[in-house]
């Protein structure tokens, strides 16, 4: 169990914008909000950088949770792994602790971990990215959904660790998101 949680979070500090921005002779650190996830390489890099990095950030979380199923944990630990993965993702000891925002590696997670919770978040994304028009405004509310859903429902408290994580990359994103408040607000 502990070197699963271990191991998670070494592969979480496999950060795919870093390995993307050396293949193209940029250190995306240096760039724009300096921040190494696929939203970041994307600006930078272009749309093949976003694509994948994102997949790769997911696939890694992805990955781990297949592994905590294959070896038959429990939903908890598995569930914590995940967590662990997604702290590797944004606090990479060998980048002294400054990595990614944590959105992709969570999707990989939460697609993995739960298909149907995903497919609940999912659909608070899509149908408030419709009313709101703002991505980050939309995942924000699609993951606190998800928090919510975890904590008041029995069938999926097993995912309770992924509400800290979700915690943590809202606190990431406290900037982007108070810009894109900004920006709707001044909309109306």
């Amino acid at each position: 169990m502990y070197l699963y949680w271990i191991i998670s979070y070494i592969v979480g500090t496999f950060l795919t914008a870093w390995w993307v921005g050396k293949w193209k002779n940029t250190d995306l650190r240096q760039a724009r909000s300096g921040n190494l996830g696929a939203r970041n390489a994307g600006a930078v890099l272009g749309k093949s950088a976003f694509f994948l990095t994102f997949f790769g950030d997911a696939l890694k979380g992805a990955i781990m949770i297949y592994i905590g199923i294959y070896y038959n944990f429990s939903f908890v630990i598995i569930g914590t792994g995940g967590l662990f993965v997604i702290l590797g993702h944004l606090f990479p000891f060998w980048l002294k602790f400054k990595g990614g925002k944590g959105i992709a590696t969570f999707i990989g997670v939460a697609l993995a971990f739960n298909h149907l919770l995903f497919g609940i978040m999912a659909i608070f994304f899509i149908v408030l990215i419709g009313i709101l028009r703002s991505a980050t405004l939309s995942m924000v509310l699609a993951f606190l959904a998800y928090a919510f859903i975890c904590w008041t429902n029995s069938a999926f408290y097993s995912a309770w660790p992924l509400t800290i994580a979700i915690i943590i990359i809202l606190i990431r994103h406290r900037l982007d998101i108070k810009q894109s408040w900004d920006e709707i607000w001044w909309r109306r």
